[in-house]
């Protein structure tokens, strides 16, 4: 059993009243908002971290980045927050850190969905309580939508060298082809309740 909150471009903070009682629908879930803020915080870090290594050393230098410090961050911000932290995609790069399980997975596909059918991918986000033989959990994910930084190594026209380092760094790669403003994955946070 699981309680889905819908998460529009018009209602993205207000919780549904499968999560609240009829007084408390004027306010935001704190899941909810923990969850986006958490996000917020992965999202500003690493793409700080990618600009910067990108200046100092072009895309190449940027892959390292994506490799070691986003796990790191992640990582990070589970320990602090009590969240399980993460990011995935459908074409995934990093295999054994990355893959979707399946609730991630049809939350990816129902993304893609949306943005063919002319969702603007920036605020697309999706949240349910769901019911494991542990308890319940809060599940969030949060799109991220392939931006121009993005495409240097997410992109149709690799340059050789990053081409290279990709094959290197990240053997069965899936993560090539994408086209600005596209979902490239998500950002996955689960926490017990």
């Amino acid at each position: 059993m699981s309680r889905i909150i819908p998460l529009t471009a018009a209602a993205t903070m207000l919780a549904v009243a499968t999560l609240a009682t009829a007084s408390e629908v004027d306010a935001p879930d704190p899941n909810l908002v923990e969850a986006r803020s958490i996000v917020q915080e992965f999202a500003t870090t690493l793409t700080g971290e990618l600009k910067e290594a990108v200046q100092q050393g072009g895309p190449v230098n940027a892959i390292k980045v994506c490799q070691e410090r986003a796990p790191a961050i992640a990582a990070d911000l589970s320990e602090r927050t009590g969240w399980t932290v993460g990011r995935t995609s459908l074409k995934t790069r990093n295999l054994d850190r990355n893959s979707p399980d399946d609730w991630e997975a049809g939350v990816l596909a129902d993304f893609d969905k949306r943005q063919a059918a002319g969702e603007d991918v920036k605020p697309m986000a999706h949240a349910e309580v769901i019911e494991t033989a542990d308890g319940s959990v809060f599940r969030f994910m949060k799109a991220i939508p392939t931006a121009d930084l993005c495409l240097a190594c997410h992109g149709s026209d690799l340059t050789d060298d990053v081409a290279a380092a990709l094959d290197e760094r990240y053997p069965g790669d899936l993560a090539r082809g994408y086209q600005a403003g596209q979902v490239r994955g998500a950002f996955s946070l689960t926490k017990p309740l």
